[in-house]
């Protein structure tokens, strides 16, 4: 038996120390409710949100996403703020607390991850909360598609985990099916929301079956048979909800926005300069628990064995993968970092504990512990917080999205109908407005990713304007966000045939409103 492995013993929480754990998860619930307190304050954060926001509004008045409402994501994101407002009721506040509820989920999850594998709670309490005070940065303020699946990847790396244990116990057991069937359905709803979730997932089946191969519990022909259904598994959801397209006659719709439309989108690539320039900044964001991440790989001995080594190993491995996941798209927009946070927190919680057991005197490593978190989570809540007081919308000053909301409902009337031409379409719902065209996202229309879908958006733009929609929003500050042509087409109509009947001022410039005459 190689090194190490005969020494391994696996301890599972006993009967009289589940409370506490039942308590270390509440904890990380209220924790990341209170660290995302702001997010219910500004209307708008995000275009994309927005964009979720008006396919499930339109999915629960029985118009699907990718045919009402067009994306270049899969269905996953719309599906779960549908669930939500079916829930809470159509709003932001069910969005944000959409959001909430997905970061809390995380948050207990890797609580999972590092009690599965024996390692303190203080560890798993640690990472839960760094995960809950850092995303509220990079923006995940808004309910983004990294958030929504975050709860999925690190609740099968958590499987995954307890089946790796049990292969690796002084008496090995290969993986069931049962476990196998969870991972690859979790992992499965995963790529529903995002499809950059490809890499974890392949991370997912091989730590659950590696350490089975490798202690010979696991016959290769039974693993090859796993891995097969594994991709079954994984692939299961997507295929339900094409068959559902399918029946209703729009696959080729489903298949446009859910496939090809991001591989198109992965085939383009920002300048290397801007691309390292990103990086950076979300590095920079960061840079706190980066560090502390850095003083457990530093003290990191894997041929000593041990809960901690064997979590830094997998954290660390967790890390690198997602960063595959990250650079995939070719962009590096700063929500995709928040695709590191899961593994990064796990990370920057062994350093935490690292450093709490150096610097304590006996009997005060939870106090120093405790310290230690505050000083790397808060500063990020801070960031968020002093943002918000200082200049962010909402709290303390006024919040120019609600009254461009008010504007165009009023505008817009009991059941008109509205055109962002280059500004946020969570305006659509805070208004009531109806959407004016299936593509609610400026950028797939009017911006520079107009030849994603694989309809002509320059003769969509064409037919929306000829249309004449009650109310047309133009961001004067955004207007190098549009193509030179769009904007050009929008403003002549503008000019032509509307009125305006208000003018926000924003920190950009001014949103105006104009109704038709």
């Amino acid at each position: 038996m190689p090194d190490g492995l005969s020494r391994i013993e696996i301890h599972p929480p006993a009967t009289q120390h589940r409370a506490a754990d039942a308590a270390a998860v509440l904890c990380l619930v209220l924790a990341a409710f209170l660290l995302r307190l702001t997010s219910f304050v500004p209307a708008v954060v995000d275009a994309d949100e927005g964009l979720f926001m008006v396919q499930a509004r339109e999915w629960l008045a029985g118009g699907w996403p990718l045919v009402a409402a067009w994306d270049m994501h899969p269905v996953g994101a719309p599906a779960l703020y549908a669930l939500a407002f079916a829930a809470f009721g159509v709003s932001m506040e069910a969005a944000r607390l959409l959001g909430s509820l997905c970061v809390a989920a995380t948050a207990v999850a890797l609580y999972g991850c590092a009690r599965v594998v024996g390692a303190p709670r203080a560890v798993g309490l640690a990472a839960g909360v760094i995960y809950a005070a850092y995303s509220v940065l990079l923006g995940g303020l808004s309910t983004t598609t990294e958030l929504l699946l975050a709860p999925f990847v690190t609740g099968a790396m958590a499987v995954a985990l307890h089946g790796a244990m049990r292969a690796m116990a002084p008496a090995p057991e290969a993986p069931g099916w049962g476990a196998l069937v969870v991972a690859g359905l979790t992992i499965g709803l995963a790529l529903v929301v995002k499809q950059v979730v490809v890499p974890e997932g392949s991370l997912v089946f091989a730590v659950l079956v590696g350490p089975a191969l490798l202690r010979g519990v696991l016959p290769w022909r039974r693993a090859l048979a796993m891995a097969a259904a594994y991709a079954v598994l994984c692939a299961t959801p997507f295929l339900l909800v094409g068959l559902a397209y399918w029946s209703r006659g729009w696959l080729a719709e489903y298949l446009d926005g859910s496939l090809l439309a991001p591989f198109r989108y992965s085939l383009d690539r920002i300048e290397a300069a801007e691309a390292w320039r990103r990086i950076t900044g979300g590095a920079l964001r960061l840079a706190l628990p980066l560090g502390a991440a850095g003083v457990a790989l530093a003290l990191w001995r894997p041929w000593r064995g041990g809960a901690l080594a064997r979590l830094t190993g997998f954290a660390a491995l967790w890390f690198a993968v997602a960063t595959l996941a990250i650079a995939a798209p070719g962009f590096f927009f700063e929500h995709y970092f928040l695709l590191w946070l899961p593994a990064l927190s796990l990370l920057a919680a062994i350093g935490v504990n690292h450093a709490a057991q150096a610097l304590a005197r006996p009997g005060a490593a939870r106090a120093v512990t405790a310290l230690l978190v505050a000083l790397i989570a808060l500063p990020a809540w801070l960031s968020e917080a002093s943002v918000r007081i200082e200049r962010g919308p909402g709290l303390v000053h006024r919040d120019p999205a609600r009254e461009v909301a008010a504007a165009v409902a009023a505008a817009a009337g009991p059941d008109g109908d509205a055109f962002m031409a280059n500004y946020a379409p969570n305006i659509y719902v805070l208004s009531g407005a109806r959407i004016a065209t299936r593509f609610v996202f400026p950028p797939h229309l009017t911006g520079r990713f107009e030849k994603l879908s694989d309809t002509d958006t320059v003769a969509e733009l064409a037919r929306v304007l000829a249309a004449r929609p009650r109310v047309i929003v133009v961001a004067r500050g955004w207007m190098d966000s549009m193509r030179p042509s769009a904007a050009a087409q929008v403003m002549a109509t503008v000019e032509a045939h509307y009125e305006r009947v208000a003018s926000i001022e924003e920190s950009r410039g001014a949103i105006e409103v104009y109704r038709v005459k």
